[in-house]
């Protein structure tokens, strides 16, 4: 509702907190959905969200904060290919 509300008055831009706290892995998915639409109508959408994985799979770009400060940026392709990223937010090596 929140974001339909916001949507009433045609922005460019759009900034959206932490969608996925507190919902259901499917209502998270269908979330996303929702985002990735906007985005596809031309929107700029701005993300802050620590669902790491499912973020950086819809955004051009991203920047990871640490302790206040940005820690890294790059286009998502770099940042899910970093192994720095990987090892911090994936459990990956």
């Amino acid at each position: 509702v929140s974001i339909a509300r916001s949507l009433m008055s045609e922005p460019k831009l759009l900034l959206i907190d932490e969608p996925s706290l507190g919902l259901s892995p499917r209502l998270i998915q269908e979330t996303f959905e929702v985002i990735q639409g906007i985005r596809r109508a031309g929107v700029t959408i701005f993300l802050v969200e620590q669902n790491v994985r499912q973020t950086l799979n819809i955004a051009d770009h991203g920047y990871i904060m640490a302790r206040g400060m940005i820690a890294g940026s790059g286009t998502s392709a770099d940042l899910i290919g970093d192994p720095e990223v990987r090892r911090a937010y994936f459990g990956q090596a």
